[in-house]
């Protein structure tokens, strides 16, 4: 089954997202990035041009899906769930408003189906991703990196293949 997913990494300074196309073995990436904010704008601004790059991103590829990683909070950090929670509001309205299914992963879930440990490091899950997609680097940045961490699991859960089965 041929898929076009996109995954999302949701930020209110930096953004990641890539889209990846299952038309053949391993996906294809069609574009990967981050869409970077300007922190001293107010959040309201932010959640403007974070809508404005998405939905862009959105119409440009077309995806069946969008994949979006879910809120984590942590105790003694409950605001930046709290911030997180206003960009991933504005990225699922700009994929229900072009009626796109909005699937939600959890950052240990991802981990552990890239490296089969939930706790992976980012040097783990960057290896894990250029082996997965047969890259000749790790992808360049971070954002970009959780983008496709979060693209790859989708694709396995609708394909319902482990990252074994993405590479071969």
């Amino acid at each position: 089954m041929d898929i076009i997913v996109c995954g999302i990494d949701p930020g209110l300074a930096v953004t990641g997202y890539a889209v990846l196309r299952t038309d053949r073995e391993p996906p294809r990436i069609l574009d990967a990035g981050a869409c970077r904010f300007d922190v001293n704008l107010s959040m309201s601004r932010r959640l403007v041009d974070l809508d404005r790059d998405v939905s862009d991103i959105l119409e440009e590829h077309a995806p069946d899906i969008v994949a979006v990683e879910q809120l984590y909070t942590h105790y003694a950090h409950p605001r930046t769930a709290v911030l997180m929670a206003h960009a991933r509001g504005v990225i699922i309205c700009a994929a229900a408003r072009k009626g796109i299914d909005v699937r939600d992963y959890g950052a240990t879930q991802v981990k552990r189906f890239l490296c089969g440990n939930g706790r992976a490091t980012k040097s783990q899950v960057q290896r894990s991703i250029k082996a997965a997609l047969q890259l000749e680097h790790p992808p360049a940045s971070e954002d970009m990196a959780d983008a496709l961490a979060i693209a790859l699991c989708c694709v396995a859960d609708v394909h319902k293949c482990r990252v074994s089965e993405v590479q071969t």
